[in-house]
């Protein structure tokens, strides 16, 4: 049975203006230059920088331009939308005739650089091979992870060169064509594992040297002990003193783990950090600026305002111009939009970083991480009337430079830990401690998880092993048994 029926419903949301807001304040100031040229190039409307001559204009005739900008939004309010249907396309997107042929055709040079895999495959021109063992070769190259490992099995390769080239092979001619790309530059290239990997490399070493065979002999026969730091275990089954494990472990750590990364093209590019926010401290007060990449001057193009304020004042109007008027009112409202959406950007920046410098007023100061005093999202988003979610966008890949470093600003944020005399500290101070533990162990006998809990008890820190566990994990820091050193 069919039935019509009225509801009343209550809906919140985004609108776009808000979603770019949103957006903006996740992009740190390396990537907001290019986010602004992106827009520019979209959209001619948008212009950055304000001439110094135009605001000495402005400032004389402040009223006209007052009157230039009434005219032109009177201009857009005279357009007949209804006439622009959705199945209606304009003929200036049919066409596009932005160059003559008096033009300059200008290029950007693209810089080219070998990949991982064309380093490796240069190399096959320097053994004889005919055109299927080509391509099995090329195969098992193109099958290399980036740290130049082989991942994959050899009977998932058989496969794949059966489906994709309609050539049948046989894993043992795999596992000679493996081998061939293994005497490969850089040494190591294409191993399974680790340990090949480090055979690898250790054979191509003068084995007449005692310290390069002992290093061979551990890594074939006893490596899951030397893997494990069970350096007792391979003393007493080798028969060896301390001092000579020692002298072949250090040829060892001269080996490359990752082959791979030492190939130039497949190094990953270093990117350099460029601080949000300049924190200074003059005499005592500090003062936080926004860098000059966090500032963009922006502006609407003095030439489409003279194209409205012309078309305002004209008469009767074709369909051509009433076309092209419309295409720029779109331009000029998303330009205001971007424009309105960086200087939210920029006040909801500094009203937020000030708020977590009020709160760690005496960090800032000193520099020192005993000073740091728990916080959390909320205490920030409570003292500047924002949502948590929108203080996360902020503090995310956000650096600020002060006089003692430059820091990732989620780094000042952390829970609370109450120590036996009842007083609330941060745990960055209590994983300081452990740092400073840690660095101070004998290596030979590192410290355990239980060892490290009980320490910290007697710093007044009272935490569970479990809890010790997790804040090594958060510094990187291995387990005692992978911290020994002989």
């Amino acid at each position: 049975m069919l039935k019509q029926s009225l509801q009343q419903k209550l809906q919140q949301k985004l609108s776009p203006q808000q979603i770019q807001l949103m957006k903006l304040l996740q992009v740190p100031a390396l990537a907001l230059d290019q986010r602004i040229k992106e827009e520019m190039e979209a959209n001619p409307v948008l212009e950055e920088g304000v001439e110094e001559d135009e605001l000495i204009e402005n400032d004389l005739d402040e009223k006209e331009s007052t009157d230039a900008s009434d005219e032109m939004e009177k201009a857009l309010e005279d357009f007949d939308y209804e006439e622009y249907s959705d199945d209606y396309i304009p003929d200036y997107k049919t066409r596009a005739n932005n160059y003559s042929s008096d033009d300059e055709e200008k290029a950007m040079p693209m810089i080219f650089q070998e990949s991982f895999q064309d380093k490796l495959i240069s190399q096959l021109g320097f053994i004889q091979l005919n055109e299927r063992e080509e391509i099995v070769a090329k195969t098992i190259i193109g099958n290399l992870d980036d740290s130049g490992y082989l991942s994959r099995q050899l009977d998932s390769i058989v496969n794949d060169l059966a489906f994709t080239q309609g050539v049948e092979t046989t894993e043992e001619e795999l596992e000679k064509m493996l081998l061939l790309i293994q005497d490969f530059d850089p040494a190591g290239i294409a191993a399974r594992n680790l340990q090949e990997c480090l055979l690898i490399q250790i054979g191509r070493k003068n084995l007449e040297d005692q310290n390069v065979a002992l290093a061979k002999l551990i890594l074939d026969k006893h490596f899951n002990s030397f893997a494990k730091k069970h350096y007792d275990k391979i003393v007493e089954k080798l028969d060896i003193s301390e001092e000579e494990l020692k002298d072949a472990i250090n040829e060892i750590t001269k080996l490359n783990p990752k082959p791979g990364n030492s190939i130039a093209g497949n190094k990953n590019t270093n990117q350099s950090i460029i601080p949000d926010f300049i924190l200074l401290n003059e005499d005592g007060e500090l003062r936080l600026m926004l860098t000059s990449s966090n500032m963009p001057e922006l502006r609407i193009s003095s030439d489409y305002k003279e194209m409205m304020k012309s078309y305002a004042e004209g008469g009767k109007k074709t369909k051509e111009e009433q076309e092209g008027m419309l295409f720029v009112k779109q331009k000029i409202d998303s330009a205001k939009w971007f424009i309105d959406a960086i200087r939210q950007r920029q006040n909801t920046l500094m009203s937020t970083v000030q708020a977590i410098i009020d709160y760690q007023y005496e960090f800032f100061l000193s520099g020192d991480e005993m000073d740091l005093k728990p916080m959390i999202l909320k205490d920030i988003a409570e003292k500047v009337f924002l949502d948590i979610s929108t203080i996360s966008r902020v503090v995310n890949s956000k650096y600020i430079q002060t006089h003692f470093g430059t820091f990732l600003l989620k780094t000042f944020f952390s829970e609370s830990l109450s120590t036996d005399s009842g007083e609330e500290v941060s745990t960055i101070e209590v994983k300081r401690i452990m740092q400073d533990l840690i660095d101070q162990e004998d290596k030979r006998k590192p410290l355990t998880d239980d060892k490290l809990a009980l320490l910290l008890k007697e710093n007044s820190y009272n935490i569970a092993r479990r809890t010790v566990a997790k804040y090594r994990e958060q510094l990187n820091i291995p387990v005692g048994r992978l911290r020994k050193q002989l």
